[in-house]
């Protein structure tokens, strides 16, 4: 006996179109899971994390006493006039990866140029990196502190540093555009 499915009522050609936006939207996502992009980032990282470390070793105490370090590789910016930067990173604690997020800025007003940097965040306070961890999107805030490689390859960082909440340290900048700051940067999770 062939039992056949008969549907009590058709299709409507609005339930057709949201179905198939739906569908649509869903492969537009993708599925990250088994991409590489998380390896390539790690290593990345691992590359920054070995270079602070052999060529400033006055930033063994930020190591060692960091809750977590946000490892930033590469960002790029550029402006002519409205600018912004971009790049991607991830955060260890115990040097093991915990999250990844992206960095970002915009930024309007006298400028022309691009450059690349790396920097790092360390959160030295529990607190710190908890509220880093639960924000929707950090922003970089006055609470910064910067240990910043100086001419002479010095980190500077100083006894009023070491007390700081949040650290950072700009480095490897190569580019057309002075100088480097985080300020207006966001930070926000992603699937890399």
């Amino acid at each position: 006996m062939t039992q056949t499915l008969r549907l009590s009522r058709p299709l409507s050609r609005r339930s057709l179109l949201v179905g198939g936006a739906a569908t649509s939207l869903l492969a537009a996502c993708g599925n990250p899971v088994g991409n590489f992009n998380a390896e390539r980032l790690d290593a990345r990282v691992d590359a920054t994390r070995d270079y602070l470390r052999q060529n400033h070793p006055e930033l063994s105490n930020l190591f060692a006493n960091a809750q977590g370090i946000l490892y930033m590789p590469l960002v790029t910016e550029a402006g002519f006039f409205v600018g912004g930067s971009f790049g991607q990173g991830a955060l260890r604690i115990n040097d093991a990866t915990v999250d990844y997020y992206s960095a970002t800025r915009v930024s309007a007003g006298l400028q022309i140029g691009a450059q690349q940097y790396a920097h790092v965040l360390f959160f030295m306070t529990p607190q710190a990196l908890q509220d880093f961890r639960a924000g929707e999107g950090w922003a970089a805030s006055a609470d910064l502190r910067y240990a910043t490689p100086e001419m002479g390859g010095s980190a500077g960082v100083q006894t009023t540093t070491m007390f700081s909440p949040v650290i950072a340290v700009v480095f490897g900048q190569a580019g057309l555009i002075a100088g480097a700051s985080l300020a207006g940067v966001r930070y926000q999770r992603i699937i890399p």
